[in-house]
């Protein structure tokens, strides 16, 4: 609604025509009546203003034509700068209170954002870490099968887990302790999720999404209580993989039904899907950008997905199904399937720009490359993990342009190493271990435990 105030004069001017030509008025007395000494009826609608009251709305006139004058005389350029200098300042504070604060700290910390934002962020960081310590186990008898599926909250204090028995657990990394959980549907009138397939959490934590393989549905929980929130219905078979969009409330879901659903979680409502897949869709992630990067199982291939653009780049490179797909930054992802192969991409690459066959071993029992069960990257830098089923879980190296991968060392965890995830500042690695693949019941290990394993890692942070 548009909106002028007026000038003093004008205000003069309305003043006087509203009290007469002489200024003052006439027609009342102070006790409000006419010459005759009797109210009339528009004496009762009519009322004036006290001197307090004038001189209270004049005040509140004088600042709104402050306000106004001041929106006038800046410029959208000298807006922009004004916001620029803030954030500068925003900057410049946070790393004052940080104890490796150096002059060069906010040219560098701009400099990465410029990179991320660009999609050439790469940080070296792998080379600094040299070991493990001691693993710690977490376990929940709820969790009665494999966990299928983890993920860390934005500010890194909090762990969501979920298996294959519908029960959802939100840990605190702080102590290790469990903040909140959400049993399992067990019998058929029972309210809840039946078996969880795959999990995201928004990067403001405001809102969980889970997958539930039974129901077909995307499921919506409040993360900071796990209340449900609303079920997003439209896939026509079992979700495969969630994730949000960086920074937004976009939610992209991926099914079995070979289809990509976008979600916009503001106002809880479905926004369009995408085609192209020929096979079952096994995972998803994005980043920031609107795009979104699947695997597509058995049709051996992956997508990524342009939504602005509604088109599809497609990169081909293994020989069985693609299990999983993981971004390293906006231009270069991590894959690796049944066949055993560990493979780092480029967006602008159609075939992998390094791989590794049989990442994992051979199974002795069918000589068989061990399957690449989950992969995690450790966000704009240069090291990744991966597991499989064979025992260990092993830390990678991405070498110069991305054209190498190097092993940097494993860490002993028994079972199927269903999902892997970094903790935002890199100093643990966490994996989610089950009796049987997340994917199917092929094998039923009987000595693992279903459990999650907090692998810290030592890396010399000077680096």
């Amino acid at each position: 609604m548009s909106f002028f105030i007026p000038s003093n004069r004008e205000r003069g001017k309305l003043k006087r025509k509203s009290n007469g030509p002489a200024g003052n008025s006439k027609n009342f007395t102070s006790k409000g009546k006419n010459k005759g000494g009797k109210y009339s009826k528009h004496d009762d609608d009519e009322s004036i203003a006290s001197s307090d009251e004038e001189f209270a709305e004049q005040k509140r006139r004088g600042k709104l034509e402050e306000l106004s004058d001041e929106s006038e005389e800046e410029t959208a350029q000298e807006k922009r700068i004004r916001l620029q200098k803030k954030y500068l300042e925003e900057i410049e504070e946070e790393e004052k209170d940080r104890e490796e604060f150096e002059k060069g700290a906010i040219a560098t910390r701009l400099r990465e954002e410029y990179l991320e934002e660009k999609g050439r962020l790469r940080k070296v960081v792998a080379s600094s870490y040299t070991g493990h310590g001691e693993p710690i186990i977490l376990r929940y008898k709820q969790h009665r099968e494999s966990i299928t599926c983890l993920c860390v909250s934005g500010d890194g204090k909090f762990l969501y887990s979920g298996s294959k028995d519908g029960t959802i657990v939100k840990w605190a990394l702080s102590d290790r302790s469990k903040v909140k959980i959400l049993k399992g549907k067990r019998k058929k009138d029972d309210k809840g999720i039946k078996s969880v397939s795959c999990m995201t959490v928004s990067t403001d934590d405001q809102f969980l999404v889970v997958g539930d393989k039974a129901s077909k549905n995307v499921m919506v929980f409040s993360a900071a209580d796990l209340t449900h929130k609303k079920d997003l219905q439209g896939h026509r078979a079992p979700i495969s993989g969630v994730v949000f969009r960086k920074n937004t409330h976009t939610l992209y879901s991926a099914s079995e039904d070979r289809s990509v659903k976008v979600w916009n979680l503001d106002d809880m409502a479905y926004v369009e899907s995408l085609f192209g897949h020929q096979n079952a869709i096994t995972s998803i992630d994005a980043l920031s950008r609107e795009r979104a990067i699947t695997s597509g199982g058995h049709d051996g291939s992956i997508r990524i997905w342009k939504i602005v653009e509604e088109s599809q780049l497609i990169f081909n490179g293994h020989g069985g199904s693609i299990d999983a797909v993981k971004l390293i930054n906006e231009e270069n992802f991590l894959s690796g399937g049944d066949d055993g192969q560990l493979s780092v991409w480029g967006a602008l690459k159609k075939k992998p720009l390094c791989s590794v066959t049989e990442a994992h071993g051979k199974n002795p029992e069918n000589g068989l490359p061990n399957w690449i069960s989950s992969i995690a990257t450790l966000l704009n830098t240069d090291l990744v993990a991966s597991g499989s089923g064979n025992g260990v879980v092993r830390l990678w190296q991405c070498g110069d342009s991305f054209r190498s991968l190097n092993p940097l060392f494993d860490v002993e965890v028994k079972g199927f190493i269903n999902s892997l995830v970094f903790t935002p500042d890199g100093n643990y690695l966490i994996a989610g271990v089950g009796k049987e693949h997340r994917l199917g019941r092929w094998w039923h290990l009987t000595e693992p435990k279903n459990s999650i394993v907090l692998i810290p890692l030592i890396h010399n942070k000077s680096k």
